[in-house]
């Protein structure tokens, strides 16, 4: 079966303008264009779309799916598979939340006893959710996804005290970066105590540390514009000062992080 624009835009739930827009970057062009000069899409492209959509459920970017379902050795079988892994991990998720909101609520109307523990499971597990959202892809692509489940792992293992802990240490980071960064020096002793908190901030979510992933979450900050618009919002430049402090303290500086890393 073949589908106008307009059409598949029904049948898909989007808007005609966001079909014209992926035709227009390349992401999915058209089976062809009939002699009225209208887009006619195949069934091809139709699949091309789910899984379009698929991605942008997860939150990956236009450009990575450019990347994703353009590569020689796209398998649609196997992204399918993974997609449903996922939406099953994100369900899973989402159970926890809903459990943890109802008990919740019949805690506060009196039915129930609710552990400090159980209180906390729940938003440990959003903290998960809503990392895995925004830089996901990217760190377990920079990473590995062992590296990644182990720190989620470490997330979920934390206590109260370790969770309070690694939050004060998170603004800590932040108030010392703001003196260091008026200092203009990354080797400066305020800049390296800064390098240091953000280790042992790190080191609550990582399983294990290292100096070549310290540099390159550093260098990460810095590249990604999520990262360093978070650093640079009070601050312009506090993002490349920091990345610039922590290649000192990890000895990277000088070196690209990848030829230091391998």
């Amino acid at each position: 079966m073949e589908y106008t624009v307009q059409k598949l835009g029904l049948l898909a739930g989007i808007s005609t303008r966001t079909l014209r827009y992926y035709d227009e970057i390349g992401i999915l062009k058209p089976a062809r264009i009939n002699s009225s000069g209208y887009r006619i899409y195949g069934r091809a492209e139709v699949d091309t779309l789910q899984q379009i959509l698929f991605y942008r459920e997860l939150g990956v970017s236009l450009e990575n799916i450019k990347e994703i379902i353009t590569a020689p050795n796209f398998d649609g079988s196997k992204a399918l598979r993974e997609h449903r892994q996922k939406l099953v991990d994100k369900r899973k998720q989402l159970d926890l939340l809903i459990t943890n909101v109802d008990k919740t609520i019949n805690l506060i109307e009196g039915k129930i006893t609710m552990t400090d523990k159980e209180k906390f499971a729940g938003f440990k597990q959003k903290m998960i959710a809503d990392n895995e959202k925004k830089y996901g892809q990217e760190i377990r692509a920079k990473y590995g996804d062992d590296r990644v489940d182990q720190s989620n792992k470490k997330i979920k293992d934390m206590t109260e005290e370790q969770y309070a802990q690694v939050e004060n240490l998170g603004a800590s980071v932040i108030d010392m970066l703001k003196a260091a960064l008026a200092t203009g020096d990354p080797a400066g002793d305020l800049a390296q105590k800064t390098a240091d908190l953000h280790r042992q901030w790190l080191s609550f979510y990582w399983a294990s540390y290292s100096k070549e992933a310290h540099a390159g979450i550093a260098q990460m900050y810095v590249d990604d514009e999520r990262f360093t618009a978070y650093y640079d919002k009070e601050q312009p430049g506090a993002a490349a000062f920091l990345r610039d402090a922590i290649l000192i303290y990890t000895g990277m500086d000088g070196l690209s992080v990848e030829n230091k890393s391998t």
